[in-house]
């Protein structure tokens, strides 16, 4: 009989051969009918998940706490006031089947009406605050007056989707990613080694991530290419005595049957697997898998092998699954929940010994132990030569910086042109890449204001990116911390070579994106996609026009079709033409001196990346609002919801009291309902 055969035949012994309804209902899969002839691959995520039994932790159950305590109530403006400021100053462009961009506001006459389309009013306050609404050619209110416009919708979105408490999403059950299942792998046999490189890219989903359980769905690739991974990984790890050792804690002798042998190892790898206490079925179970393998090729190593790596493509290994609520009230999650919720938050992996004697002990829901916890997780310690050793916090600075940023494509889908790279190496491109992940990472562990992001004395570089950027100093392959000074024209993302490298064209910058660049992933206000059939910049207009990129822009712009966006758009990028495309400070383009210089639709004028920097702080409420909602996401592995609206103004708000320490975001999340609860069932 195959091994193969083997697990099927195990499988059935166990009494089913399908995953539950609800695990192809996250995978987006329909269940599929079991034949012999798919028994295995199916076998492989259905050891143990047929019979998933509650964790032993304790989960105490509470109801969610209402935040309507934490309310303030509309200040400055009235909902009258509000209604007069639609009818004087929107009414006439947006009423109607004709009404501007689709947006009819004719009907608008009381809060219940903000409430019940709250996104379309957060588009509304963006574009109220920006000066894009109502338009600068048109009868315009006071600077004054906008504010307490918007002020206005902020408050009573906050109070309307917080009157009733915050509600938790659902219990977590998603895969996990390949950077997880790497991670998880390494630390779980504890050797350097990627189990997840021949695993298959993960979409981005939710707020952008690819941790997202919406994309993290299952197809019938994933059996094999598991089964050959954990494989591998297990015969890596066995070669080594000392590895095998901590691997198999029990051989056979004397006093110790095979069997009793094996019950031992499975009853210490089995809860490290599962990040749960397992359950004495589970290790029966896998004790008895190891009966049948060992009856018939009398080896142990060989039986334990099998064992272990059927455990590893379990479902309870490969997703993170918990258990649902009895009664339709949001529950804490359990302490083992918390901790995988924290790990994986945190360090994309498995929670550690000290977090699971943490669960152990229920004190993981405690606010103390959880400070101490996110400060210890977010530590990184830097050597006598300047350097940083980032641990495992590097794995969540490098996950989360690459998405949000968008510098993952950096070597990937952007590739500078050869005519303009200079000379672009594997070195200097790695220092572009790590440059935001270790300024990221220093941050986190030494608690740093998260307007450092904005502007900065400081940054990370290599010897390539030094002299990259002409910074003098001694450094070596790694980054190393600098302090910068107004000649070197950095600091803050917006003077990091990767974050103006993906925001342009291989052959040349573009304000354009870069303004996009700002508008969607700093202020979180994505402008909308380009109406079809308007010519790419470059097929506009005819032989005669002007050939300068700003003046082609502004051709561009006439149309009143492209106008309202790229008003927005343009002049932001336009602040950040003195970098070329791979960052390097410049006067002049192709013989023509910079204009560095742009106006906003608010009439607010700039010139270069330092006074647009001041433009960004001056609406570092906004950036923060953003920055939060990505994190909370990330945190979530979901898109966010209405409902989240008012953890994310809580914690908004939370971070401006405390000066806006980064800590002070992370632990606001893990202390924040939708992380430490689940919704019932």
């Amino acid at each position: 009989m195959k091994r193969e055969s083997r697990v099927a035949t195990q499988i059935a012994y166990a009494g089913c051969f399908c995953p539950p309804q609800q695990f192809f209902m996250a995978s987006r899969l329909a269940r599929p009918v079991c034949a012999p002839a798919v028994v295995f691959s199916l076998a492989i995520f259905v050891l143990g998940l047929c019979g998933l039994e509650r964790p032993v932790a304790d989960a105490d159950d509470a109801r969610a706490a209402d935040a309507s305590d934490n309310n303030a109530a509309p200040k400055g403006l009235t909902a009258e006031g509000a209604v007069a400021f639609v009818q004087s100053y929107c009414i006439d462009c947006h009423v109607g089947e004709d009404a501007e961009s689709g947006l009819d506001l004719e009907g608008f006459a009381s809060v219940e009406d903000v409430a019940g389309s709250i996104e379309a009013w957060n588009r509304i306050a963006t574009r109220v605050h920006e000066g894009q609404m109502p338009p600068p050619e048109s009868d315009t209110p006071s600077q004054a007056t906008r504010a307490a416009f918007v002020d206005w919708i902020r408050d009573t979105i906050y109070q309307a989707v917080c009157d009733d408490g915050v509600s938790p999403g659902g219990p977590m059950l998603r895969r996990l990613n390949r950077t997880e299942y790497a991670n998880t792998v390494r630390d779980l046999l504890g050797i350097p080694i990627n189990a997840g490189h021949a695993l298959p890219d993960d979409g981005a989903g939710g707020e952008g991530f690819d941790n997202a359980a919406e994309t993290l769905f299952i197809s019938p690739i994933y059996a094999e290419k598991y089964l050959d991974a954990a494989r591998s990984a297990i015969g890596h790890a066995l070669k080594d005595p000392d590895d095998r050792k901590r691997i198999i804690t029990a051989t056979p002798n004397d006093k110790r049957s095979p069997e009793q042998a094996a019950r031992e190892v499975l009853a210490g790898f089995l809860p490290r697997a599962f990040r749960r206490p397992a359950g004495a079925e589970e290790i029966d179970e896998y004790t008895q898998l190891f009966n049948r393998v060992y009856e018939e090729d009398q080896s142990y190593t060989s039986a334990i092998e099998f064992t272990l790596v059927a455990a590893m493509v379990s479902p309870k290994f490969l997703f993170l699954f918990e258990q649902a609520g009895e009664t339709d009230e949001p529950t804490l999650v359990s302490h083992y929940e918390m901790a995988s919720r924290l790990s994986y938050f945190l360090w994309a992996s498995m929670p550690d010994d000290e977090l699971m004697r943490l669960a152990a002990q229920g004190k993981l829901h405690d606010d103390d132990v959880l400070e101490q916890q996110v400060a210890r997780m977010l530590r990184s310690d830097v050597d006598r030569r300047g350097l940083r050793r980032g641990a495992k916090v590097r794995e969540f600075a490098t996950s989360f910086v690459e998405q949000w940023l968008g510098t993952r494509a950096l070597g990937r889908e952007f590739k500078p042109d050869k005519s303009i790279a200079g000379r672009y190496d594997s070195e200097l491109e790695g220092g572009m890449k790590y440059e935001p992940i270790f300024f990221f990472e220093d941050l986190l562990a030494d608690n740093r204001s998260l307007l450092n992001l904005i502007d900065s004395d400081f940054t990370y570089v290599n010897r390539t990116l030094a002299r990259h950027y002409k910074v003098k100093g001694e450094f070596r392959e790694q980054p190393k911390k600098v302090e910068l000074s107004e000649k070197d024209r950095r600091g803050g993302l917006l003077g990091m070579s990767a974050v103006l490298a993906v925001s342009s064209f291989p052959h040349r910058t573009s304000p354009v994106l870069r303004g996009k660049w700002v508008l969607e992933t700093l202020l979180g206000t994505p402008p909308p996609p380009a109406p079809p059939n308007v010519p790419a910049l470059e097929e506009a207009g005819d032989a005669a026009q002007p050939t300068s990129l700003r003046e082609r822009l502004e051709l561009h712009r006439s149309d009143p079709v492209c106008a309202s966006c790229h008003q927005a758009m343009d002049p932001l990028g336009f602040g950040l033409e003195n970098y070329d495309v791979l960052g390097r400070w410049r006067t002049d383009a192709d013989g023509v001196a910079i204009d560095a210089s742009g106006q906003l639709p608010s009439g607010e004028t700039f010139n270069g990346p330092d006074e647009l920097k001041g433009l960004l702080m001056d609406r570092k409420e906004q950036f923060m609002r953003n920055l939060t909602s990505k994190m909370l996401g990330y945190a979530l592995a979901r898109g966010l919801t209405n409902e989240d609206a008012c953890v994310v103004e809580s914690i908004t708000r939370k971070l401006a009291e405390d000066d806006y320490k980064a800590q002070t975001l992370i632990l606001e999340i893990v202390k924040s309902i939708p992380f430490r609860y689940k919704q019932g069932s």
